[in-house]
């Protein structure tokens, strides 16, 4: 079995009755006018490999097929909360989820759907997998900066120059980290919210190494 994983970026513009094509579906097709949301749904599906294609499933194929069923389900769900005025949640953006892959089980042929995660900006996703869809997928990024030490006083210099390349220095030195946390929550959690998510995360991890000597402060 293979997997196949593509993005299919496309934009809903709820403050104009009719939406525009688009030529670049690199950018996102429909394309929108001005101030538009923007998402991006990722589709992995897993099947054998076709024989004379040496594909799972051609992903012209998902692009097309994404967007001629699915792209409509997330628009209408956009425009008609903001008709009228509501927010749209965490649970309301899963049920269109499965919604799509609702439409979308049948149409690869032998591949079968596995996942749909829809990127909510780039640092954000909500996925369903085929395990259990009634179950999604809260994920988010963070980012912190750290500094450790790669030297080892019992080598020579030119040992720890050769074990540890340009990062030994007996002073330490630093990066830059992003880490992905991702929770599971079941269908019907209303009580997730992602400033609380974002709050443990903050408080029982990038708070301890954030700015920190992780060889001293962390242990």
């Amino acid at each position: 079995m293979h997997k196949l994983v593509r993005a299919v970026r496309f934009s809903v513009n709820p403050f104009l009755p009719v939406g525009t094509t688009g030529f670049n579906s690199y950018a996102s097709k429909p394309c929108g006018e001005g101030l538009s949301f923007y998402l991006n749904l990722w589709v992995e599906v897993v099947g054998g490999l076709e024989v004379d294609t040496g594909f799972v499933v051609n992903v012209s194929l998902i692009d097309r097929i994404v967007r001629r069923f699915v792209v409509s389900i997330f628009d209408e769900c956009i425009k008609k909360s903001f008709d009228r005025g509501e927010h749209v949640s965490l649970l309301e953006i899963c049920e269109v989820l499965r919604r799509a892959w609702r439409v979308l089980g049948d149409k690869f042929g032998s591949a079968k759907l596995s996942k749909l995660r829809l990127q909510l900006n780039p640092f954000r996703t909500v996925a369903i997998e085929s395990g259990d869809i009634e179950v999604f997928y809260f994920s988010e990024k963070f980012e912190f900066a750290a500094m450790h030490t790669l030297w080892n006083d019992k080598f020579s210099k030119e040992k720890n120059f050769e074990v540890f390349g340009k990062c030994a220095n007996p002073a330490g030195h630093g990066h830059n980290y992003v880490v992905g946390v991702t929770v599971q929550r079941p269908d019907g959690d209303d009580g997730f919210r992602i400033v609380d998510f974002e709050k443990v995360v903050d408080a029982e991890f990038i708070s301890l190494v954030d700015h920190k000597n992780l060889n001293v402060d962390v242990p």
